[in-house]
């Protein structure tokens, strides 16, 4: 029997280890999937504690005691997120009803302009109450469940807050334990590799969260130049979305117009749809190369595939923790490839 080529053993070679890796992914996600509820805390935690790392050595290098520097950390995230939660919610519901209006007055609008094929809004409009009362009892026994979830996304959000606390405080400890649980003499090595992830993770937040206020504050301005209600709570609205690359910016930026739509007009709301696009393209053409390129590097594309893997798993969730989760898998890489080029007495 002949033996195979070189090239022909290198590629198998390489799908061996493409279908050890998939299979151990495959894995990992069912068993995330199944974990959940105690899974997603901790990677919360995680990019919390990425984010909010420099706030908690700036307290500890001006004399506060850890303990209290990362509980102060804690306090400033909750009343940060609550109150932008707050004049987001409350920008909207004194909204709602002016967008529910502006929305059917430019449904009778298209039914006028297009005639026959119009009517159809209409007749679903007249059939709207009759529509709820039959899918009513459908509704009702979904609130069930619907508290059920709102009452776990409250418990996995404060595991995840004292999560935040516990690895600010406690992160020495961490790369402690993860040295003594290494095999051999890996344990450099397992540091540096963790050491690199996290650092991925953490300048993509970093870089994310300046993104983000330049955008919310760019388009809070255009908003009080145009004098739509609730700028504070849609740039506030902004800010968060930006967490969410692509779809985040869509829906802020559709919830933008359409409070100027319910409020201002067709003419304010498209000049709210210009300042929405004209950030938008500064943020692709100036912010993201800028910034990001000095945090973590990722081409469009990965991001992309990333999010479609992400919601495709996990939903919106997924989208979320999508992206920081590649950047630290190219972090490791990254770091494997360095120590694997570089000559082994500069190690």
């Amino acid at each position: 029997m002949l033996p195979l080529p070189e090239s022909v053993r290198r590629l198998a070679a390489w799908c061996a280890v493409l279908l050890l890796v998939a299979g151990v992914g495959w894995v990992g996600v069912r068993l995330c999937g199944e974990l959940r509820t105690a899974v997603t805390p901790v990677l919360l935690a995680l990019l919390g504690t990425a984010l909010l790392g420099p706030l908690y050595r700036w307290l500890v290098r001006a004399g506060v005691q850890a303990s209290l520097a990362a509980g102060l950390t804690c306090a400033a995230v909750v009343a940060v997120v609550g109150g932008a939660v707050y004049i987001v919610v409350a920008a909207l519901v004194d909204s709602g009803a002016e967008i529910l209006a502006s929305l059917r007055d430019a449904a009778q609008g298209v039914a006028r302009h297009f005639g026959a094929a119009g009517t159809g809004l209409d007749d679903l409009a007249a059939k709207v109450p009759e529509l709820l009362r039959r899918f009513g009892g459908t509704a009702a026994s979904n609130v069930v469940s619907g508290v059920g979830l709102v009452a776990e996304s409250i418990a996995m959000a404060v595991l995840a807050l004292l999560l935040v606390f516990f690895f600010l405080r406690d992160s020495h400890r961490a790369l402690a334990a993860l040295r003594t649980l290494a095999p051999g003499d890996s344990a450099d090595v397992l540091e540096a590799i963790a050491r690199r992830a996290f650092a991925a993770v953490e300048g993509f937040m970093r870089g994310t969260t300046l993104i983000a206020l330049i955008d919310a504050l760019c388009i809070t301005v255009g908003l009080l130049v145009l004098r739509v209600p609730g700028a504070l709570g849609l740039g506030a609205l902004v800010f968060v979305g930006a967490y969410i690359p692509y779809l985040g910016a869509f829906l802020s930026g559709a919830v933008s117009v359409l409070v100027a739509l319910a409020d201002r007009g067709l003419v304010i709301a498209l000049w709210v749809l210009g300042v929405v696009l004209a950030v938008q393209v500064l943020e692709g053409h100036v912010l993201q190369p800028v910034i990001q390129s000095r945090t973590v590097r990722m081409h469009p594309a990965a991001v992309l595939v990333a999010l479609t893997a992400g919601a495709s798993v996990a939903g919106i969730l997924g989208m979320l923790l999508a992206v920081p989760v590649t950047a630290a898998a190219l972090g490791v890489w990254a770091e494997l490839r360095e120590r694997r080029e570089e000559p082994p007495a500069a190690r």
